[in-house]
């Protein structure tokens, strides 16, 4: 009967709920963490649980799968620019490659601001606080995914803006989406989409509906946070002021971070690729401190064939290709420009 009361009091006394406790812990998201509870891995002071509902301080012996959880930390914030051919999970059962495996050893436990599927690329933002995941990934809140989009087909701006109406494709029905064409080249065209929402594969649906075929999507921006030069498999914490003054009315009190804190700067991580590490590019001469800014940095940048008459010689005319002997000068062969004047034969 003793023990009965105390569980009710649980409910009634200060401190908030398990699932979302462990969720601000960055532990999981909630429905993840309301799973664990009822497949009996959570235990608060040896007692197993088997309700989300169940309320905590933060003072308890609270554990998972038999490990303690650690308090929830400050709230903070990492963009992250995700490749293609890395999949958005904590572990892939079959065995593909994950954005996790990337990460520096020394993060804390982080959580994905919604996901990026296996092809597409650009702005993933993880953090260590699940309930401010969930708040940036609800429809309500209304921050805006922006993605630049190259697909295979023709199309004209009148026929995008059908998409600001929503759309039906295949029985699911997408909310407004706006949609820009920017440029066409050959038989693709990059167009820049903006939506509120976050429906599995929603650009690639929305524009599939209009008979084009998405061969490269690159997530630009999440709400305010940009992707800008960041390249790819690099990461970088956003710092507490910015953080603060976009989203600290999604953050509670308690967990908000002291504005101006200085932070030891992390490495950006090399690049990662789903098969092998990106190889650093070699200094161009005449490069010298120069750096390619924004989406450019790494969008279109694949070099071209150089033709042989693009190649210069060390004289400036274009070169054949050919070796030439060790200290030889163009002309010094035999009855060329720069030949010795040989004796004129005489007349019989």
């Amino acid at each position: 009967m003793t023990e009965r009361r105390g569980a009710v009091q649980s409910f009634v006394e200060g401190g908030e709920r398990i699932a979302k406790y462990l969720a601000s812990a960055g532990v999981a998201s909630r429905r993840d963490v309301e799973k664990m509870i009822a497949d009996g891995r959570v235990s608060v002071d040896g007692r197993v649980l088997d309700t989300p509902a169940f309320k905590v301080t933060g003072r308890e012996k609270i554990l998972l799968d038999g490990k303690p959880v650690q308090r929830p930390d400050a709230t903070r914030l990492w963009r992250y620019h995700k490749p293609a051919g890395l999949v958005t999970t904590n572990k892939d059962p079959e065995g593909r490659p994950t954005i996790f495996g990337g990460l520096p050893l020394d993060m804390p436990r982080v959580l994905t601001v919604g996901r990026l599927d296996l092809n597409t690329e650009g702005l993933l933002l993880l953090t260590n606080d699940g309930e401010l995941a969930r708040a940036m990934e609800l429809p309500a809140t209304g921050l805006k995914r922006s993605y630049r989009a190259r697909a295979y087909g023709r199309i004209q701006q009148k026929e995008l803006d059908r998409l600001r109406d929503g759309i039906v494709h295949e029985g699911v029905a997408y909310g407004s989406i706006d949609a820009k064409l920017d440029r066409v080249t050959g038989s693709n065209c990059w167009i820049h989409v903006s939506l509120a929402e976050g429906k599995n594969r929603e650009v690639r649906q929305a524009l599939e509906a209009l008979g084009l075929k998405v061969n490269r999507l690159i997530r630009v921006s999440y709400g305010s946070f940009q992707l800008d030069d960041l390249g790819p498999g690099a990461l970088e914490e956003v710092p507490p002021s910015e953080l603060l003054s976009e989203l600290s009315q999604y953050i509670p009190e308690k967990r908000r971070p002291a504005p101006f804190v200085e932070r030891k700067a992390a490495p950006k991580g090399k690049p990662v690729h789903a098969k092998q590490p990106q190889k650093p590019v070699a200094r161009v001469d005449g490069d010298e401190g120069q750096r390619r800014k924004g989406l450019n940095a790494f969008v279109d940048k694949r070099p071209g064939k150089q033709r042989a008459s693009d190649k210069r010689g060390p004289t400036g005319r274009p070169s054949t290709g050919k070796p030439q002997r060790p200290g030889a000068k163009r002309g010094d062969r035999p009855g060329g420009a720069g030949a010795r004047p040989g004796r004129t034969p005489r007349g019989r």
